[in-house]
């Protein structure tokens, strides 16, 4: 299989979208939103070009196979997410998606093969900053959206997720009822190509990596702090209630005790990405009354993020009682750690070895559908490949060759599965 002789392919691939999703700065492909929905319309007409077959599954994802292949035979799986964040890269998630559709392009010009047979599959979805949820086409595939993640409204239609998914013909029916539309009891593997979106591959120059955990993360989209407004020369400060004081305050008090926890070796990130006061009510010389902040803390340990959350909602009742103000809070939004199945993450990095490819085991710290997969009961891989300054904006830069040499890997550790899945190819009987 000559995996090389596509690298014209993905160029095109990567360069039409880019194209297709530009916004003037960077990329948008809103989660269930036209953005999105291009890309896909633009994947599913170059795999019928190609003499691919492509369908929709319950979900509106894009499930992608070698013509004549049965869709109840058990078979290993690649898949990515489509969307992007508003102003994004151009490979956070399509890079996945290109790289199986490479290996199974391989296949079919080599007239088939004798392994496992291969499905690709286009996730919808997979970023929080549309509906405030991540994973939504995975988690619909798998049957675990509930009826209020359904409810979320998208950041700019204010069309809700429902909504949004039946323009799409996806089948609310199943997805309410919470019943899975992927069979995973036919999934052999899933395996999950992604960049790199911080700054460890590039600093020890790996071109690949291979991941052996993802993080979870405990989040609140929006709190938000009430007080007392009050003109800002008239009332001193014992007498305020001042409601950005008291996020600033709790900000670093979440801060320290985060420094406490690293010093004590867990395993944890902290990030409040958004804060403010309401536009409506800006002013110099106005003690502000409302202030709103995001919460998020990722972990590898459940235990960690419910420690440091429990700690969090009672600093929220300190400064609560210390400053006259209270703190509301809307849902709370989970996603649980995933740990990848040890035999694929041998497979993976046997095939790294066995090209030459230096690389090393690199948690990821962002979440991936892969940990929706894994955290199911699906044996679950996944491949990093090096990125350059970062990810979530548009100065993302995957050099071209680093990413095939993770699709030769990847279709490599795919083509040593047998029906007999993942344990045995990575004892050795490939």
């Amino acid at each position: 299989m000559d995996i090389e002789a596509l690298k014209p392919v993905a160029q095109t691939l990567f360069d039409d979208i880019r194209t297709l999703s530009f916004d003037g700065v960077g990329v948008t492909r809103d989660s269930y939103g036209a953005g999105e929905s291009a890309a896909a319309d633009y994947l599913r007409d170059f795999a019928r070009r190609e003499g691919l077959h492509v369908e929709a599954d319950g979900a509106a994802n894009l499930v992608f196979r070698l013509p004549g292949e049965r869709a109840d035979v058990p078979a290993a799986w690649i898949g990515s997410h489509l969307d992007s964040v508003p102003q994004g890269g151009n490979f956070d998630g399509l890079a996945g998606v290109v790289a199986g559709l490479l290996c199974l392009l391989a296949r079919r010009r080599a007239g088939g093969a004798t392994a496992a047979p291969l499905g690709v599959i286009g996730l919808r979805g997979e970023e929080s900053a549309w509906f405030g949820k991540a994973y939504l086409g995975s988690g619909a595939a798998l049957g675990k959206l509930g009826a209020g993640d359904l409810a979320l409204r998208h950041r700019r239609s204010g069309h809700t997720v429902a909504e949004c998914m039946a323009a799409l013909g996806a089948d609310l029916a199943s997805i309410r009822a919470q019943r899975p539309l992927f069979d995973k009891t036919r999934a052999l593997a899933y395996l999950e190509l992604h960049i790199e979106q911080g700054p460890v591959m590039v600093a020890r120059g790996l071109p690949l990596a291979v991941v052996p955990g993802i993080r979870g993360n405990v989040r609140h989209n929006r709190i938000t702090c009430s007080g007392e407004a009050g003109h800002s020369g008239a009332v001193p400060r014992w007498l305020r209630k001042d409601a950005m004081f008291a996020v600033a305050e709790l900000i670093v008090r979440l801060d320290t005790r985060w420094r406490e926890l690293l010093e004590r070796g867990a395993d944890l990130v902290v990030t409040t990405g958004v804060v403010g006061t309401s536009p409506e009510e800006h002013s110099v010389s106005r003690i502000p009354g409302t202030a709103s902040f995001s919460f998020e803390a990722r972990s590898k340990s459940v235990a960690v993020l419910e420690e440091f959350y429990r700690w969090m909602r009672a600093e929220c009742e300190a400064v609560a009682r210390e400053r006259g103000v209270c703190f509301a809070f809307d849902a709370r939004v989970d996603a649980a750690p995933a740990t990848m199945d040890a035999g694929l993450s041998e497979l993976l990095a046997r095939q790294c070895r066995a090209r030459g490819v230096p690389f090393d085991l690199v948690p990821s710290g962002a979440g991936h559908d892969a940990a929706q997969f894994a955290n199911a009961g699906i044996p679950t891989g996944m491949l990093f490949i090096r990125n350059e300054h970062g990810s979530h904006n548009p100065r993302e830069a995957m050099d071209l060759d680093d990413f095939m040499l993770g699709v030769g890997v990847l279709a490599a550790a795919v083509d040593s599965l047998r029906s007999g899945g993942v344990s045995e190819a990575a004892r050795g009987s490939i």
